[in-house]
């Protein structure tokens, strides 16, 4: 399903968030839903999902709600799940490592092909059904295996010289984990920085609010 209209970041943001309830819904062998119900699920208000699905055209009935099957199907198109990506992980530490052996990336439409790393107790070890390679060969990889998404979890010092690197090898997604804002020297390129301090240091706030 293409969309032209252009689409605000927190819309699209939310997305992810109603697939992945709608299919936890479907596994559970629920068949419809209101908003009203799906708001308290996902703690969004049922005025904010009507808005967020009409952005796309809308897909409930008045008097009736939504179809799980079918809108988890239709979110599944529009965030790319169904067309399936090609990804290899950059940096095989404990975090490489738990991502590598996460159903995550299978879940939400990404296929994970290679594993890279610089270490030599690393490389040449199996993960998750991959022997390491040495990262010396992640370009020429990527190059001959078209893949669409690198996912750094290296040390933030050396995250942009890969990056630009594997950019230059056609990937056209970043999933960092570095730490750090990645800067990327190529048109057509998208980037998703995760800083996993940032949500632990909300909670601590709204915690440490309640206790005031």
């Amino acid at each position: 399903m293409k969309n032209d209209k252009k689409i605000s970041t927190p819309v699209l943001r939310r997305l992810p968030k109603y697939y992945r309830h709608l299919e936890e819904l479907s596994r559970a062998g629920v068949s419809k839903i209101s908003s009203k119900e799906l708001s308290k699920l996902i703690n969004v208000t049922a005025s904010q999902i009507r808005q967020d699905l009409n952005c796309f055209g809308g897909f409930g009935q008045q008097g009736y709600g939504y179809n799980v099957d079918s809108l988890r199907d239709s979110l599944a198109e529009i965030l790319g799940v169904t067309r399936r990506y090609t990804a290899i992980i950059v940096g095989v530490g404990h975090l490489g490592q738990a991502l590598a052996n996460h159903n995550t990336l299978t879940r939400s439409g990404v296929d994970l092909a290679a594993l890279f790393d610089i270490s030599p107790d690393v490389v040449g070890s199996e993960v998750a059904g991959h022997v390491v390679q040495n990262i010396t060969q992640a370009a020429s990889f990527c190059r001959d295996n078209n893949v669409d998404i690198a996912i750094l979890t290296l040390p933030k010092g050396e995250a942009s010289a890969v990056a630009n690197m594997l950019a230059e090898a056609g990937v056209r997604g970043f999933w960092n984990f570095a730490n750090t804002e990645l800067s990327v020297n190529h048109e057509g390129v998208s980037i998703e920085n995760v800083y996993m301090g940032d949500s632990l240091m909300k909670l601590c706030y709204d915690v440490s609010d309640q206790s005031l």
